[in-house]
C-alpha cells in the first residue's frame, strides 16, 4: 500500500557553477521559476553539489518544509550521490550543463530560451510526478535453480551454494559431468599453459554431491515454470512429479556437436571420415584407429572449420574447434611417435592462454599446419585423397591420409534445427517467430512461447555488451556454451557471473526493485483495466514477457519480471498504462509547457525524444567535449525509445512544434538496444504517425527516428543541425499559436 503523501511543496536550486553563470543569465531564470511558474522557493548558488549548496537544500527541507526539488544544474548522470536527499523527498534534475551552457553560444537569446524551456519542463513534470512505492511479495524464494549439470551448472551451483543459497541442480541425464565426461585431456589450466590439463570433472561433480546445499535431480526435465523472479513455480519430470520453488534460473545446458551428417561435401559419410568427437571418444579407449580395418590411424588429417563460417551451416566461429584439433594432435602424436598429423586450417584462433598451447605444438614435427580449404574427399582402396584449394602456393594439393577428422562447429542445446516451422511466416506474430527451433528445456508458462528468444543462432543471450549472462527473461540467466561458444574455463567464469546475477535479482525482488538496465528502480506499471480494449499490444510488445493474458485478453501483470523499460506504455492505444514517476500526462505536460514562439518570429522548436540508455550519454560527451549544435532543440529523456507513445507524437504536434526526433539505441543483428527492439518499435509506429502526416497534408519528414551508440556523440551536431535544416526549409508548423 502506498503511503498517504504530503502536499507537494516545490524548491527549484540553480547552479551557477562548472560554467553556467558565464553563459546564461541565472537571475532571469529564477524569474521563469518563481514569478512565470509560481515556484514557492527558488535559489541559486554558485556551487550547488558542494557541501554549502548541499546545506542549503537540505536546511529548506527540514525548516522551509520543501518536500519536492527540481535541482537545475548538470547531467541526472552525475552527482547522483550528492543530490540523494532519501525516499521522502521527490527529486528531478534538469540538466543546463551539457545541454546548455557547455554546447550553445554563451549570453544569446537562443541559449536562454533553451534554459528557460528546460525549466519549465522540468517543473511540469515534477508536478505530475508521485513518489513510487516498490512492489513486494509476500514471500520471496532465495533458491537458485540451474539446469545443466556439465561443468558450467556445476560451477554456478557451488557458486550460488558458497555465497549461502540453496540449490536445486537438475540433469535431463543419469549422471553429472555433461560433455566434459567424454574428454580424455582438456585445454591448458595452469601456467606456463602449454601443456594438456587433467581432466578434473569427477572432483567437480564429487564437491557438488557432497555440498548439503545443493539438491540434484538426475534424470530429470522440466515439465513446467510459471510466475516470476522471487516465486517462479517449477514443476519437474523426474519418473513422479515434483513442485519447486525458485527465486532465479541458470540455464547451463551447454552445446551439441554440429550434424555431421550435413556436410557430405567434406566426405561425411566416407570410411574413415569422423569428427572431433568421435576422435575424443577414440583417445578415452587409448586406442585410436581406422574405423573401417581397426588398424592404427598414422596419417591423419584434420579440416578446420568443417561447417562453421560459411553461410550453408553455421555462419559463426565455434570458438573451440582450433584448439581440440591441437589437443587432439597431441593425442596421436603421444600415442604414436611415427604418427603424423596435417591441420588444414582457414585461420588458426586460440583465444586466451591457449595461444601458448599452440605455440608449443608448432614445435612438435609431426605436425604439419597449412592454410587452405578441403575442397573435395576421395576414398580410393585403404586411403582417402583429400584435395584442399586456397593454399599459400595458390594452387591445390591433394594429401593421402588413413583418416580425415571434421572439426565439427558447436550448437547451443537451446536450438533444435530439427524443429520445422508449420506457420508461414506473413501469418507469425513477433513472439512466435522468436520461439520457431527452440528446444523444449523450460517449457515457460508465458503468453510469449514457452523458451527463451535469443540473439541469433540460437544463443540464449540478451544484450551481448553491457548485460552478459542475462536473458530476455527476468530472472533467468545463461552461463557456458548455451550462450555463446567457448570452452570449459570461459565456462567456469560465465558460471560465476550467472550464479551472482541470479543471487542479485532475488535480493532486487525482495526490495521491490528493478534488475538491469533500471537497476534499483522502484517503479512498476500500473493497469486502469476498466479502460483495457483488449487489444493485446502491451502483451505482444513487451521485451521481457512480463505480462501474460486471460482467456477473454485482458492483460495479467507480472511486475517482478518487469524491467521498468514502459514500452508497455507506449504500446497501449487508450493509455491506461503508467508509472508514478513516468506517465502520459508526465511527458505530455512537458511537451505542452515550453514558450512556444508564434509563426511570426521565424524561431522553429524541434522536440527530440532521446533514449536514456546510450544515446542520453552520448548527448553528455557531445556537452563534455563542447561540441556546438542548434539550441532550437529541446530534449526528453525517455527510459527507452519503445516507451513513445503516439499520444506525445499528437501532443507535440497540436503545441506547435515543428518536428519531432525520435533518437534511440542500434538495433540490427549487431544492436545495443538495452530493452531488446525499442529502437526497431519507434521506427514502426513512427511509420505509422508519417502515413498520419500525409493524409493531413503535413510533410512526413518532420518526424525523424535516428540511433546512435554511446562513443557516437561526434555525430550529435551533425544528426541535430541536418534536421533543423530540413526542418527550417518547411513551412512553420500551421497549430502554432492554437
Amino acid at each position: 500500500m502506498t503511503q498517504e503523501q504530503a502536499p507537494k511543496k516545490t524548491g527549484a536550486y540553480i547552479c551557477s557553477g562548472c560554467g553556467i553563470g558565464e553563459c546564461l543569465n541565472v537571475d532571469e531564470l529564477s524569474k521563469v521559476a518563481k514569478d512565470e511558474l509560481k515556484t514557492p522557493v527558488v535559489k541559486t548558488h554558485p556551487f550547488l553539489c558542494g557541501s554549502e549548496g548541499v546545506e542549503l537544500i537540505k536546511s529548506d527541507i527540514a525548516n522551509e518544509g520543501v518536500n519536492t526539488l527540481s535541482i537545475v544544474a548538470c547531467s541526472v548522470r552525475v552527482n547522483y550521490d550528492i543530490f540523494d536527499f532519501g525516499p521522502e523527498v521527490l527529486l528531478d534534475r534538469v540538466d543546463i550543463r551539457e545541454r546548455v551552457a557547455w554546447c550553445h553560444e554563451p549570453n544569446d537569446e537562443e541559449t536562454q530560451a533553451l534554459a528557460g524551456d528546460y525549466i519549465r519542463m522540468g517543473l511540469a513534470k515534477i508536478k505530475e510526478m508521485n513518489h513510487t512505492s516498490p512492489y513486494k511479495i509476500e514471500s520471496v524464494s532465495e533458491t537458485i535453480m540451474v539446469v545443466g549439470g556439465g561443468i558450467t551448472g556445476l560451477t554456478a551451483a557451488l557458486n550460488a551454494a558458497r555465497a549461502g543459497h540453496k540449490v536445486e541442480l537438475v540433469e535431463k541425464e543419469a549422471r553429472l559431468g555433461g560433455f566434459m565426461n567424454n574428454l580424455k585431456k582438456i585445454f591448458p589450466q595452469t601456467a606456463p599453459y602449454d601443456t594438456v590439463s587433467v581432466n578434473d570433472i569427477e572432483d567437480r561433480v564429487k564437491e557438488v554431491e557432497d555440498d548439503p546445499d545443493i539438491t540434484v535431480h538426475l534424470n530429470t526435465t522440466i515439465k513446467s515454470i510459471s510466475g516470476g523472479p522471487g516465486m517462479f513455480d517449477v514443476s519437474l519430470k523426474d519418473g513422479s512429479q515434483s513442485k519447486i520453488n525458485i527465486g532465479a534460473i541458470v540455464l547451463a545446458t551447454g552445446f551439441k556437436p554440429y550434424d555431421m551428417s550435413k556436410l557430405t561435401h567434406l566426405g561425411a559419410g566416407l570410411p574413415d571420415v569422423i569428427s572431433g568427437v568421435d576422435l575424443e571418444k577414440m583417445a578415452l579407449d587409448e586406442a585410436i584407429k581406422r574405423p573401417s580395418d581397426g588398424k592404427p590411424a598414422r596419417r591423419v588429417v584434420f579440416a578446420l572449420c568443417a561447417g562453421s563460417r560459411c553461410d550453408e551451416h553455421l555462419n559463426y566461429c565455434s570458438s573451440v574447434c582450433c584448439s581440440a584439433s591441437l589437443k587432439q594432435a597431441d593425442y596421436i602424436r603421444k600415442s604414436d611417435p611415427d604418427a603424423s598429423v596435417t591441420i588444414v586450417y582457414r585461420d588458426i584462433r586460440t583465444t586466451g592462454t591457449t595461444e601458448h598451447f599452440y605455440k608449443s605444438i608448432q614445435q612438435d614435427p609431426g605436425i604439419f599446419l597449412t592454410k587452405g580449404d578441403v575442397d573435395n574427399v576421395k576414398h580410393e582402396g585403404d586411403e582417402l585423397y583429400i584435395t584442399i584449394k586456397n593454399t599459400l602456393l595458390g594452387g591445390p594439393v591433394t594429401i593421402k591420409a588413413d583418416m580425415l577428422v571434421l572439426a565439427t562447429g558447436i550448437v547451443p542445446t537451446a536450438f533444435d534445427e530439427k524443429v520445422v516451422a508449420t506457420i508461414p511466416n506473413d501469418q507469425m506474430q513477433d513472439f512466435d517467430r522468436e520461439q520457431v527451433g527452440k528446444a523444449s528445456i523450460l517449457n515457460l508458462e508465458y503468453r510469449q512461447g514457452p523458451e527463451l528468444p535469443d540473439l541469433a543462432y540460437g544463443f540464449a543471450d540478451s544484450h551481448f555488451i553491457c548485460f552478459p549472462y542475462e536473458t530476455r527473461r527476468t530472472g533467468i540467466y545463461s552461463a557456458g556454451a548455451v550462450r555463446h561458444p567457448q570452452d570449459s574455463a570461459t565456462a567456469r567464469n560465465d558460471a560465476v557471473g550467472a550464479a551472482l546475477k541470479a543471487i542479485q535479482c532475488v535480493k532486487m525482488v525482495g526490495r521491490g526493485r528493478a534488475v538491469h538496465p533500471r537497476s534499483g528502480d522502484d517503479s512498476y506499471p500500473e493497469f486502469a483495466m476498466e479502460r483495457c480494449t483488449q487489444c493485446k499490444r502491451c502483451t505482444v510488445e513487451c521485451p521481457f514477457g512480463a505480462i501474460n493474458e486471460d482467456e477473454k485478453a485482458n492483460p495479467i501483470p507480472f511486475p517482478t519480471r518487469c524491467r521498468r523499460c514502459a514500452t508497455c506504455l507506449g504500446a497501449c492505444p487508450v493509455q491506461i498504462i503508467s508509472f508514478k514517476n513516468y506517465s502520459i500526462q508526465m511527458i505530455g505536460a512537458m511537451i505542452k509547457s515550453i514558450d512556444m514562439p508564434d509563426e511570426f518570429d521565424e524561431k522553429p522548436r524541434v522536440l527530440a525524444f532521446i533514449c536514456e540508455n546510450d544515446a542520453m550519454p552520448a548527448l553528455d560527451m557531445a556537452g563534455i567535449n563542447r561540441l556546438k549544435y542548434s539550441p532550437v532543440v529541446r530534449f526528453i529523456q525517455l527510459r527507452c525509445l519503445g516507451s513513445i507513445n503516439l499520444q506525445w507524437v499528437a501532443d507535440a504536434l497540436s503545441s506547435g512544434w515543428d518536428g519531432i526526433m525520435m533518437i534511440g539505441c542500434k538495433h540490427g543483428d549487431d544492436y545495443q538496444c538495452h530493452n531488446i527492439k525499442g529502437s526497431a518499435i519507434a521506427e514502426e509506429r513512427t511509420g505509422k504517425v508519417q502515413e498520419t502526416l500525409d493524409r493531413l497534408m503535413l510533410e512526413s519528414d518532420r518526424i525523424r527516428v535516428e540511433s546512435l551508440a554511446i562513443n557516437d556523440y561526434h555525430r550529435i551536431p551533425e544528426l541535430i543541425d541536418g534536421f533543423v535544416e530540413e526542418i527550417g526549409n518547411m513551412e512553420p508548423n500551421p497549430y502554432k499559436g492554437f
